[in-house]
């Protein structure tokens, strides 16, 4: 007679374990969630519908609906604005090369063995600590043009022909105000390229150099893939930080001279709150929002699809 063995019981479906988990955290979580669509969606959202309002920011004074005037008005009649999108994008694009490049050739030559090694990373980080108000302080007394230290050293060494009014001519303020914020972003790269490096794994460099790589071949074939998420990390930060670079511009320049040195986010707040057009500031800060979900969101994307994989 044979006997009937009982099944053995299904293990707990991981989805249900996934569940308890969530619902354990739900409590922590909403609080969190809570503050950050207070202070950043709704104010993004606002923003937004602002862009389709005519107001001067008085409480005396209702919203007018306008639907697409702002953005129109944008377009065809206000030159300051492709300006700022230009200079935005010339930011975007030396921020993801100068610094960037500067903080891998700089975390590559900090990551060996050397005397020193933990004062040169120090000194290279520091400038990432300050406020971007005391750096912009800073360059324009380095930059000023009678008593500045830069153009005192071109003089001393022979060089006086050089000297520039760094922030007051219009061709090279924006690069002038550029130079202090690779002084100040390189050391962030920096760290986060070391942080990348440690995790290179030792065991494949070794075999790389058993097998006769020399060091650029060990550097494209080992080092290059395994900075990859870091690389992407990097990037991203790189292109958000860059768009709403603000406050070094305001510090040094304020947006001059001529609108030079004018960018999105600068040019969005001084329609709002010093031309009392916040339905343009509106229109503006949307361009700058799309534009950053836009050159941030695909890379985002890829770069998480190509980690699944």
């Amino acid at each position: 007679m044979s006997v009937l063995e009982r099944p053995p019981a299904p293990p707990a479906a991981p989805r249900r374990r996934g569940d308890r988990r969530f619902l354990r955290a739900l409590p922590y979580l909403v609080p969190a969630a809570g503050l950050y669509v207070a202070f950043l969606v709704y104010p993004m959202l606002d923003a937004v519908r602002l862009s389709f309002f005519s107001w001067n920011g008085f409480r005396t004074s209702e919203p007018e609906f306008v639907g697409l005037r702002n953005y129109v008005r944008m377009l065809t009649n206000d030159p300051v604005f492709y300006t700022a999108l230009s200079n935005s994008v010339i930011w975007v694009v030396l921020s993801l090369l100068v610094p960037m490049l500067l903080g891998l050739l700089l975390a590559l030559a900090l990551n060996r063995r050397m005397i020193g090694r933990n004062l040169f990373r120090s000194v290279f980080y520091i400038p990432a600590v300050f406020a971007s108000i005391t750096v912009a302080a800073m360059w324009r007394w380095i930059y000023n043009p009678t008593v500045g230290s830069l153009n005192q050293f071109l003089e001393a060494v022979g060089l006086a022909s050089w000297q520039q009014q760094w922030l007051g001519d219009p061709k090279i303020a924006l690069y002038s105000v550029f130079v202090a914020s690779v002084w100040q972003g390189v050391g962030f790269s920096l760290v986060l390229f070391l942080a990348g490096l440690q995790q290179v794994p030792a065991e494949l460099v070794d075999a790389a150099r058993v097998d006769g790589a020399n060091r650029w071949q060990v550097f494209k074939a080992v080092t290059i893939p395994a900075l990859r998420p870091t690389t992407a990390v990097v990037i991203i930060l790189t292109i958000i930080n860059s768009l709403k670079v603000f406050d070094l511009i305001v510090g040094m320049t304020g947006g001059g001279p001529a609108q030079s040195t004018q960018v999105l986010a600068l040019w969005s707040y001084q329609q709002s709150f010093s031309n009392h057009d916040f339905g343009q500031g509106g229109a503006i800060a949307t361009v700058l929002l799309v534009l950053s979900l836009c050159l941030v969101v695909p890379y985002l994307v890829r770069t998480l699809k190509a980690e699944e994989h």
